[in-house]
């Protein structure tokens, strides 16, 4: 029987994808590549980070204050100098940031509005 290996990519619609995919590079250094978006490959993931697919109840709260049926997690080698830079470029932080023995989260609403989670695994620089 066939399985599934891994997350293949994230696919949502923007109102102006070019201007939202400027933004993510220019604010958290992701390598977008016009007009297809960004490769994030596996070897670059830091220690102890994975990758979550995970159906939330219709009723879920914590995509709050965002409208949408979806969040979007980025694994981060900083979190506070990710969120620093989101601000920067115009995003709302939405909640404090939270800490858990597998790492280290803080939250936005990007330009399109989205609800972004970013995760420090501790492993990485600035964990423990």
């Amino acid at each position: 029987m066939a399985r599934v290996l891994g997350v293949g990519g994230i696919f949502f619609k923007s109102r102006d994808p070019a201007a939202l995919g400027s933004w993510y590079a220019k604010h958290l250094r992701l390598p977008v590549t016009p007009p297809h978006g960004a490769s994030l490959h596996p070897e670059r993931m830091p220690p102890g980070g994975f990758t979550i697919w995970a159906p939330f109840p219709a009723s879920t709260s914590y995509f709050q204050p965002a409208e949408r049926d979806f969040m979007i997690n980025l694994v981060v080698d900083d979190l506070d100098r990710a969120l620093e830079q989101v601000v920067a470029g115009g995003a709302t932080l939405v909640g404090a940031i939270e800490e858990y023995d597998y790492g280290r989260f803080g939250w936005f609403l990007d330009p399109d509005g989205n609800k972004v989670e970013l995760w420090q695994p501790l492993t990485t620089a600035g964990g423990a």
